[in-house]
Order: structure tokens, then C-alpha cells, then sequence
């Protein structure tokens, strides 16, 4: 067997990793291919050594550009890699435009496409992550989903429960392995210093770069506004390239960073910015990946955003959505400072997603798949059976499998009464009402 990773971004190569080395433990043949879309070395390419990744196998540095540009450049590239590797599966992560050029092109040549993080869904479709992971789901074989809500949202969509994947996020994979590496670099403590801010007392890591929020004058200046009277704070903002461009287009650069309590600092190094999050009172972000990542390190995160796909952060405890509010900011940090039975229950939120094996449990499946022979896409040799689509009230102690089994069915959808809940063969459906299609 042969899997080829694709990568685009900082985010991927991060979260790639564990599955990258779990690869290699089991010595399977396996390309990386890098499309180079972060232009700025320091945000992209010195992370596989930071990270003690192996050098990608290709890099076709598209560079940047506009998404049908850097799409389009991405795909040609892509698909000459992939003729010459031959890959009997291609991995894709997330939902940058490598996730879209990467998840079509396989599809196109009729090589298997995993995606990783699979089924996320913030429901805005003005974002082009959205459409990047709708489309990418959509032409995907394999969905290995970080959690149950995710693979709820799959099964709404249609897809089939055979081929999704319950594996938490690599995200917490990635944590405990890239904290591993700081500990045995020796540079924890170092990695603070570094900054040289003064003071490390009450530190809010601050990130921002979405269009939505940076493009928008009203929005940063609200979020600017909230940041001039957290005077008791010791905000560290790794200030992203686009974003000081566009504060000081809008004439707000010079005004934050004149503030003495703020930091405005170059992006830093992945790892820097890790032990950064780990030593922070809290964070306040508008990144996906950040919120993951503050709920795997017990921080408490404020999302500068008017929705999420990481709602399960939400609803564990460990994040709140505040948007562009000031008042909204300065209530939630004003009480995670002054209100310990809530900083609390932020920082002890359970982590939904998982204990840190999702590598394992994606090549896991992978292996599984080929093993079976359900890796190979070719056309059909059978006249399609005809499926009759169903409703039902359980009122026997039946698992999913065996109904399944008795019936010739594929369930869709379970419902408990209260909630939509993933029909896992060992789920007793006593009581539950579920959808199904019936083999005519």
C-alpha cells in the first residue's frame, strides 16, 4: 500500500504529523507532498523541522494568489505527482484550498481520498473553508471525523455511516507529541523568554486574521476598543503579515501597538507559540485550530466569531463565542479573572476530542480498508438495487448491526428522543426512532 498526504499549510503540517509518523512506524510507503501556498518561510516550510518531519517528497510551490488561481496551479501540480506516485490513497486535512485541489483531483483519477477532519460545519458559506470541506467531503471515500456531532453531520448530508471514522482529532495527538519535543529541545522555559514582554503574569494570547473580522473596519475597531481597556492584561499578539497590513491601511497599527500592555510581536515559531498557549491565563482568537488546541492545553478560549465549526469546544465548556462584542469581551475575561469556580470549569472542560490516538485509529481504518480491498474505485459491474428510503419506532432490544443484518438496510439517522445520536453497530436501538434504506 502506498498514501500520499498532501499539505498546504502551517495547520496541516501540525496536525499531519502524528499521522506522518504513525505511517512510518508501520513502514508503509508513503509520499508527502507540500503545495507550498504560505509564501513566508517561517509560517510554512522550517516546521518540518521544527516538528522533525521529514522534508516533503514534492513541493510545488504555487505561492499565493487568488483561491481560483492558487486552486487551479495546486490541481495541475497535484495531478502530476500523483501519476507518476500512484497512490492507492490520498490524505487531506481540514479545509484549506490544498484540501480542495487535493480531494478533487484524486477523485478525478479514481484514487481514494481520506479526509481528515472530516465533517465540520460552521453553516456560513461565506467563509471558502466551508465550501473548501463541503466539496472535499463530497468526493471523499474514507471520513475520519474528530466527533460524534461531526459524523452526525455527514449522515445528515446523506453519507454513508459505513464509511465514517469516530477518531477524535489528531489535534491532541499533535499537542502531547510537539510539547515532547520542546521538553527534549530544552526549550520550555526558553521559549517565554524569548518573547521578552516583562511581566508573564495574566497572559492573553491574542490571534486574529480572518477577513470577516481584519477587513471590516467597524468589527476591529470594536475588538481593538476592548483590547485599549484590558490594562490588566498582558496581551502577546503574533501579528499575521495580512492582518498588520490591513490595520495599517485602516490607520489602527500604531494606535494598538502603542498601548503599553500589548505586545504586537513577529509570528513566532510553532513551537514558541505552543508553550506560548500553554503558559496563557487565556486566548482570544478567531483561528479553528486555536480553539482546539486551548481546550487540549486546559486554556480558556474567547472565539472573535459569530459561529464555529468547532462547536463541540462550545458546548464542553471550554470556549464561548464573542464575536466582534466589546462588551462581550470584557464581560468574559473580566470573569475568567475574577471568578474562579468559572475559570474553572473553562479550564477542566472535557477535551471532545479524544485522549490522543486518533493517529493510531486512522491507519487503523486505512489498513482495514485495503486490507478489504474497499480502497479500489472502479466502475460498476451490477444493475444498482433499488432502496425504498424509511422510517421506524424500535421497540425491541436490537443493535444497529443486527438490524441491519435482519432487515438488508443501512441506517441513516437515530434519534433517542432528545438527541441525534451516531448508529454504531454495538448502539441498542430500544426505544430510538431511526431512518433507513431497505433493499427492495
Amino acid at each position: 500500500m502506498k498514501i500520499a498526504t498532501i499539505l498546504g499549510t502551517r495547520p496541516e503540517i501540525i496536525k499531519m504529523a502524528p499521522i506522518i509518523d504513525e505511517i512510518s512506524r508501520r513502514g508503509i510507503d508513503q509520499i508527502v507532498l507540500h503545495t507550498g501556498q504560505h509564501y513566508d518561510k517561517e509560517m510554512s516550510e522550517t516546521f518540518f523541522d521544527d516538528l522533525e518531519i521529514p522534508a516533503p517528497d514534492y513541493n510545488i510551490h504555487v505561492g499565493s494568489g487568488t483561491h481560483a488561481k492558487q486552486t487551479a496551479l495546486m490541481m495541475e501540480g497535484i495531478e502530476e505527482v500523483l501519476l507518476e506516485e500512484k497512490p492507492d490513497i490520498v490524505l487531506v486535512q481540514g479545509d484549506t484550498n490544498a484540501v480542495l485541489a487535493g480531494a478533487l483531483v484524486a477523485s478525478k483519477m479514481h484514487i481514494a481520498v481520506g479526509h481528515v477532519e472530516a465533517g465540520l460545519r460552521s453553516f456560513d458559506m461565506t467563509m471558502p473553508e466551508e465550501i473548501n470541506r463541503i466539496v472535499a467531503d463530497g468526493v471523499s471515500t474514507m471520513y475520519f471525523v474528530p466527533t460524534q456531532e461531526s459524523a452526525i453531520n455527514l449522515l445528515a448530508e446523506g453519507f454513508s455511516r459505513k464509511n465514517l471514522f469516530i477518531t477524535g482529532n489528531t489535534v491532541v495527538d499533535a499537542c502531547h507529541r510537539h510539547l515532547e519535543i520542546a521538553r527534549k529541545r530544552g526549550i520550555q522555559e526558553e521559549s517565554l523568554a524569548r518573547l521578552d514582554i516583562g511581566n508573564m503574569d495574566n497572559i492573553l494570547t491574542l490571534t486574529m486574521h480572518r477577513a470577516e473580522n481584519v477587513d471590516i473596519r467597524e468589527r476591529v475597531v470594536n475588538i481593538i476598543d476592548a483590547l485599549k481597556e484590558l490594562t490588566q492584561m498582558n496581551i502577546v499578539f503574533p501579528i499575521h503579515p495580512r492582518t498588520k497590513n490591513t490595520l495599517e491601511k485602516f490607520g489602527l497599527f500604531d494606535e494598538l501597538n502603542n498601548l503599553e500592555h500589548v505586545h504586537i510581536i513577529k509570528p513566532i515559531g510553532y513551537l514558541d507559540f505552543l508553550q506560548l498557549t500553554s503558559a496563557s491565563t487565556l486566548v482570544l482568537t478567531d483561528s479553528g485550530g486555536l480553539q482546539e488546541e486551548a481546550i487540549t492545553l486546559d486554556v480558556p478560549a474567547l472565539t472573535l466569531r459569530y459561529n464555529t465549526e468547532r462547536p463541540e469546544t462550545v458546548t464542553a465548556g471550554g470556549n464561548i463565542l464573542v464575536g466582534s462584542n466589546k462588551d462581550a469581551i470584557l464581560k468574559y475575561v473580566n470573569m475568567i479573572l475574577s471568578d474562579k469556580e468559572f475559570a474553572d470549569r473553562m479550564r477542566n472542560a472535557p477535551n471532545p476530542y479524544g485522549m490522543g490516538d486518533s493517529a493510531k485509529s486512522t491507519v487503523d481504518a486505512i489498513e482495514d480498508y485495503y486490507d478489504n480491498g474497499l480502497l479500489d474505485i472502479e466502475a460498476p459491474e451490477d444493475i444498482m438495487s433499488s432502496f425504498t428510503r424509511k422510517m421506524a419506532m424500535i421497540e425491541e432490544d436490537i443493535t444497529v448491526a443486527d438490524f441491519e443484518s435482519k432487515e438488508d438496510a443501512l441506517i441513516h439517522m437515530v434519534f433517542d428522543g432528545e438527541k441525534m445520536c451516531f448508529p454504531a453497530d454495538d448502539l441498542n436501538l430500544n426505544g430510538m426512532m431511526i431512518t433507513y434504506d431497505k433493499r427492495e
